[in-house]
């Protein structure tokens, strides 16, 4: 399949599950809101999701596809006694966490609640028992990932993009019900706790609606005894450097964790609404476009078709940049905009939505960083290095804490957004040098400038965009009618503009078009 087909099935699938994302954040914003209970509800989310992203997303399924793939080129028995294998051991490993976790959580919660829930004697033990309920979530989810990295080095990327649409009609459901209990701090408390059950919940429907594409493509992985196998202890090798190396990035996530426990209630979840913007256009890019190269790179590696490689990862960054770079710079310009349209209402006012309009905009300048670590990563990832994204993290890690430490006192949570973003453009720039060093890739020359003129045209998008800010202001915080007004206004301008300012440019062809939607051979 193309380049483009791929990452259009796996990001279309990603912004359908983003949208309904957004109905659980507006949902979430004026049920709960910027209070001690929303904060609580925001930690208690974040825990698993922390630890899921550290053993399960990054550095289990970058170790594991390449392995994977190479027996499939032996024979599909051979794979799925790799991945048989894999589960004895995997499954032990997360009963025993996640039971060591859950006995701990008390004391963990207690460090990272913000100082409102600290001073509540009654909402202190209602969020550790909102933690502990969430945390079978990880469990669920890490064998999840097994399954969904199984479905991806067969090319079935549909099922594992869908997946997280469950995740969101549980929360939602939950949060339809927490509504229809009014107002006040008993409903936010049971809204919560609703919440938290219904998180759990998700990981277990995401496991089983992945296995059962998993036995439609034909492949079963069976409950076998636990055995350290050749295959298990390759994949340990490379896999204890990529759990340092997401480790890293999870660090900076306590860190964030740490540092909005010394803030004012609400930062939790500013940042955390904020957030939401920012992954949207990772998700559906940056997070397809990673997803998609890496097997198809592994392969090209494995047979040494290095040209194949090269042009594979040039037509990734290409299509990345033409996404990404116009969504950060509309985020930046029109962020407050798109934060009091949809977050503004019931528990979170409107200066709530216009300081996480304003971390938006912070958050948003790396955000084509972001994208290109998942894109540059697999280059790694496929010729089994997982020991240099951990150096590259590493010296990102230290950068971004670095600016905490000096920022957070003077700009609070805003600061948090700012420093990511410096340290992940920190990490793009090591992961291409080391790249260009060692030949694995350099970027050609004609890509470089099809970049630059992707930004002009971005650019003026923007221009376009601050024009429109102050005639419109009245409308973002008007009737249903005026906002959807508003912010359409602010769709079409954006889009028209870089559209043909693109086209101009000569940045959207045929040529362009044709060459992405080459298919992988």
């Amino acid at each position: 399949m193309s380049l483009l087909k791929n990452v259009g099935t796996i990001g279309g699938l990603t912004a359908v599950s983003r949208v309904f994302g957004f109905v659980r954040d507006i949902l979430v914003a004026r049920v709960l809101g910027a209070t001690p209970m929303g904060d609580a509800w925001q930690l208690a989310f974040m825990l698993p999701n922390i630890f899921r992203r550290l053993f399960a997303e990054g550095a289990f399924a970058s170790a594991f596809v390449p392995l994977f793939n190479r027996r499939m080129v032996e024979g599909r028995s051979e794979a799925q006694r790799f991945a048989e294998s894999v589960l004895s051991i995997l499954l032990p490993i997360l009963i025993v966490f996640g039971a060591i976790a859950m006995m701990v959580m008390p004391w963990v919660v207690a460090y990272f609640a913000p100082e409102g829930l600290e001073r509540d004697p009654e909402a202190l033990p209602i969020a550790v028992m909102m933690a502990q309920i969430t945390f079978p979530y990880l469990l669920f989810m890490s064998l999840a990932t097994l399954v969904a990295a199984v479905l991806n080095s067969l090319s079935r990327f549909a099922a594992a993009a869908a997946a997280p649409i469950l995740l969101n009609l549980c929360l939602i459901a939950a949060l339809l019900y927490g509504a229809s209990l009014g107002e006040g701090v008993m409903a936010r408390r049971e809204t919560a706790f609703w919440q938290s059950v219904a998180l759990s919940a998700s990981g277990l429907l995401q496991l089983v609606w992945l296995s059962f594409w998993m036995h439609r493509a034909g492949f079963r992985i069976r409950m076998v005894l636990p055995r350290v196998s050749p295959g298990v202890k390759e994949l340990g090798i490379l896999i204890v450097p990529a759990v340092f190396g997401a480790g890293i990035y999870q660090i900076s996530r306590f860190v964030d964790l740490f540092f909005l426990s010394t803030l004012q209630v609400g930062s939790y979840t500013y940042l955390a609404m904020a957030d939401r913007w920012n992954q949207l256009p990772l998700g559906i890019i940056g997070i397809a476009l990673g997803t998609a190269i890496l097997p198809a790179l592994s392969r090209y590696l494995a047979r040494s078709e290095d040209a194949e490689a090269q042009r594979l990862q040039s037509n990734a960054i290409e299509l990345a940049m033409l996404l990404t770079v116009p969504a950060a710079v509309a985020l930046f310009v029109a962020g407050s905009a798109f934060t009091r349209v949809f977050f503004a209402g019931g528990a979170f006012s409107v200066e709530d939505a216009m300081i996480t309009g304003t971390v938006v905009s912070a958050l948003v300048i790396g955000l084509p960083a972001y994208v290109l670590v998942k894109v540059l990563t697999p280059n790694f990832f496929a010729r089994k290095d997982t020991r240099t994204p951990v150096f590259t993290a590493a010296v990102s890690l230290v950068i971004t804490v670095g600016l905490n430490i000096l920022l957070v006192p003077r700009l609070g949570v805003l600061a948090l957004a700012i420093a990511g973003s410096i340290g992940a453009w920190c990490n793009v720039a090591l992961l291409y040098a080391i790249l260009a060093r060692r030949g694995y890739f350099r970027l050609p020359t004609r890509i470089a400038g099809r970049i630059v003129r992707i930004a002009i045209a971005a650019l003026a998008m923007g221009a376009a965009l601050w024009l429109l800010m102050d005639p419109l202001d009245p409308w973002f915080d008007g009737t249903v009618l005026e906002r959807t007004g508003g912010i359409a206004a602010v769709t079409l301008t954006g889009s028209a503009v870089y559209g043909i300012a693109a086209f101009l440019l000569g940045v959207l062809d045929r040529d362009t078009i044709a060459r992405l939607l080459r298919r992988q051979t």
